[in-house]
């Protein structure tokens, strides 16, 4: 299982927001197809076919965990995450 995976799972689990390193979230989001702009400490992400933005701030190296639950929202909202997830 790649780390990828690994932090899908984590996410979708939803039992550990407040330890998502902030990196390894947006390498996620990247790798499902977001594009990232950055605005000093923000880091927007945007998709063709997802309404929402998302606007993510990093704290101390690590995710805010109300952003964690925002970035879990669109995954499974519009299924992201490719064909692997089939087998969560």
């Amino acid at each position: 299982m790649s780390q990828r995976d690994k932090l899908l799972i984590k996410i979708l689990r939803g039992t550990s927001d407040a330890n998502i390193p902030f990196d390894q979230l947006c390498q996620l989001l990247s790798n499902l197809g977001f594009e990232e702009r950055i605005r000093g400490s923000h880091h927007i992400f945007t998709k063709e076919g997802v309404e929402e933005i998302l606007n993510l701030q990093p704290k101390q190296g690590q995710a805010k965990a109300y952003q964690v639950k925002q970035v879990r929202t669109i995954i499974l909202k519009y299924q992201l995450g490719g064909q692997d997830e089939n087998s969560l």
